[in-house]
């Protein structure tokens, strides 16, 4: 037993150790399909509903469901009484991710590359602006929706503590409902700005809530059957792949989708990718360095609570983009800039948590064997 556990942990360290080459390879490939067979990516992006990509949704809960299965629901209560890790996201989330990037983009957009964004665009209101103000204010719309699905994902990858980030993900779901309006409103300065019911409420269902059920209710049947040991040694070790695998087969389907966007606008990517990179990594520096550190938070815990706020709910930003300003329209564009970057820069910040764990409580071995103890925990 002690020679499978051994090549289990074995592979699923080569298997991460080239995660960062898998994650090319499928970016190359789907912009490839797009420019190659851009009639299947229309096809694919065509089977949508309330701006929520089936497809894509698919793969989501695929990457989900191992996930969901592995939580132990009674850490979940234990998570739900740790006040410490929900109020530092809540308090990033809210307090400081919003005027950070609402900062950063109109320093590097309305200042610094302002001259390589020229010309204007009409909104849906007939208003004419400056390109450089509708790209900002995509980004305010992916600044004020913190992420509340991917997240599981990260933490997974990062080792994270599973049922704190479940109730991390419900608390921030409830708050977007409430703040995501008022903010967006101050920051752009629309008085009435549209909620995204239907896509903020049908992305929740799919990618958090049909997981969780499904999760909840193999992990009872199967333990009820067959026992705690056949599940983890058996049922949990063939689910691991799966997660990684649908996590590979959506950036081909985003890149095949989105792909086009890059080899027609690079370098106007490329000027919207750089604020965006950097609201990313200062929102993970505050709170994995400062925050989580001030407050003794555990390993475990301060990855996850650090970053679900530097990681954005990119369907609900598109598709408050296209209904505010219109499917081509700037803010539209900066906001598919913000999907595009967002899978390789969060597979950095989980990098850069395992190198690094042994900063904090709880984790205070070198990694190759903090990876093991900790992969242990959450099995």
């Amino acid at each position: 037993m002690e020679e499978t556990n051994t090549k289990k942990k074995k592979g699923l360290g080569i298997f991460e150790k080239y995660l960062t080459l898998w994650v090319l390879i499928c970016i190359a490939a789907g912009i490839a399909l797009g420019r190659i067979a851009p009639n299947v990516a229309i096809a694919i992006d065509s089977f949508s509903y309330y701006q929520v990509s089936i497809p894509i949704a698919i793969c989501l809960f695929f990457m989900m469901y191992p996930i969901m299965v592995k939580i132990d629901f009674s850490e979940v209560v234990k998570a739900a009484k740790t006040p410490k890790p929900v109020g530092m996201t809540l308090f990033i989330n809210w307090a400081i991710k919003p005027f950070t990037m609402f900062l950063i983009a109109s320093f590097f957009l309305g200042v610094l590359f302002k001259g390589y964004l020229p010309g204007t665009e009409i909104l849906l209101t007939g208003q004419e602006v400056e390109l450089w103000r509708s790209y900002l204010a995509g980004a305010i719309l992916l600044g004020i929706a913190p992420c509340t699905a991917m997240v599981l994902v990260w933490s997974y990858l990062a080792r994270g503590n599973a049922g704190l980030t479940l109730v991390m993900v419900a608390i921030n779901s409830l708050t977007m409902l409430f703040l995501y309006a008022p903010l967006g409103g101050l920051l752009l300065g629309i008085g009435a700005m549209p909620i995204p019911w239907q896509t903020m409420l049908l992305s929740v269902t799919i990618y958090v809530g049909l997981p969780l059920l499904a999760g909840y209710i193999t992990r009872k049947k199967i333990i009820k059957s067959k026992g705690m040991k056949w599940f983890k040694e058996k049922f949990v070790h063939r689910l691991t792949p799966v997660s990684i695998m649908a996590l590979l087969i959506t950036l081909v389907l985003l890149f095949s989708l989105k792909g086009d966007v890059i080899v027609e606008y690079p370098l106007t990517i490329f000027w919207i990718a750089i604020p965006l990179f950097v609201q990313t990594i200062l929102i993970f520096a505050v709170g994995y360095f400062v925050l989580s550190r001030f407050l003794k938070l555990d390993y475990r815990d301060a990855a996850p609570a650090s970053m679900i706020g530097a990681s954005n709910h990119f369907e609900v930003a598109i598709a408050t983009a296209t209904t505010l300003f219109g499917l081509g329209s700037g803010a539209a564009l900066a906001t598919v800039v913000g999907v595009l970057i967002e899978v390789p820069t969060m597979l950095l910040l989980v990098y850069i948590c395992k190198k690094t764990c042994y900063l904090f409580p709880g984790c205070n071995l070198p990694w190759n064997q903090c990876e093991n103890t900790v992969d242990e925990s959450n099995n």
